[in-house]
């Protein structure tokens, strides 16, 4: 196999695109018109643009997106996760997506096979996640976790 047949296609993305991509990941609210007016074509132009990055996969859907420390989760932490044996990744994976306190979930290359990224009430809930939920993983063969202090800042790739 050639390299390029891992490489998926891009989908055709023109200027308009680019404009209407910055509006709507600025302001997922943004009503369709006022995109219209910022682009300078009608609401039914925009309507078929969305619909057709929406189709190639360009975007999905839109989403509000939840504060976790006003439902008092005030412990964010990233763990990395090491594997048994790489066989395992699959089914630790279906163990982890099982837990709610886990919000994301990466398959990575380096030190670590898994990564992921929890949302806790506080140190002890997470104490006993660790302790009671992922030490008993089938395949886990290790775990090292890093609590955020702070976060700087959380963007979208940026649009040409």
């Amino acid at each position: 196999m050639m390299n390029q047949d891992y490489i998926e296609p891009l989908p055709q993305i023109d200027e308009l695109d680019e404009k209407i991509l910055r509006l709507i990941t600025k302001n997922a609210r943004i009503p369709f018109l006022e995109v219209a007016r910022e682009c300078g074509v009608s609401g039914a132009a925009i309507h078929q643009r969305v619909q057709r990055l929406l189709n190639l996969g360009v975007i999905s859907g839109s989403e509000f997106v939840v504060n976790p420390a006003k439902l008092g989760y005030n412990t964010c932490a990233y763990m990395g996760v090491y594997l048994e044996k790489a066989k395992f990744h699959t089914q630790v994976a279906e163990a982890l997506r099982k837990i709610p306190e886990i919000v994301e979930c990466h398959y990575t290359t380096g030190q670590y096979a898994i990564f992921v990224k929890i949302q806790t009430k506080t140190n002890k809930h997470l104490k006993k996640l660790i302790d009671e939920e992922l030490q008993e993983i089938e395949g886990i063969a290790r775990t090292e976790t890093f609590i955020s202090l702070e976060m700087d800042f959380k963007r979208q790739v940026a649009i040409k």
